[in-house]
């Protein structure tokens, strides 16, 4: 999920840290409470064919909220939070900070590459 959402980009500054932190901030929330996923239940294998049965797509969120071994008031509280997210706030928020990580990324690199066009100037006059 993670490289998904960011890429597999060194990230290195302090700058694209406070990104990255904003953005695995946002990300959180809209996996858990707004993503589906199919769970697999079952996988057998008859020769070699491989039958798998998956369970119906449901959020993490609703995983807990049906499991008997999260308390009421965890609940409430997961219930509460996910009652002040708006899912197409969390998307927009989500794009706007890829994008500015990226271009710190770019922007980082085309430093680096005027610093080694300066170098070799340097280097040949």
């Amino acid at each position: 999920m993670v490289r998904r959402a960011v890429g597999y980009r060194r990230y290195d500054t302090q700058e694209e840290l406070e990104v990255l932190n904003e953005l695995y901030d946002h990300l959180r929330l809209y996996t858990n409470f707004f993503q589906p996923v199919m769970k697999l239940i079952e996988k057998t294998r008859t020769r070699s064919k491989v039958k798998k049965q998956y369970d119906r797509a449901r959020t993490p969120l609703q995983r807990v909220l049906q499991s008997e071994f999260v308390s009421n008031q965890a609940k409430e509280a997961l219930n509460e939070e996910y009652a002040t997210l708006n899912p197409v706030k969390l998307k927009q928020k989500i794009t706007i900070l890829q994008e500015r990580l990226d271009d710190l990324v770019r922007s980082k690199s085309r430093l680096k590459r005027e610093e080694r066009h300066a170098n070799l100037e340097y280097i040949f006059t």
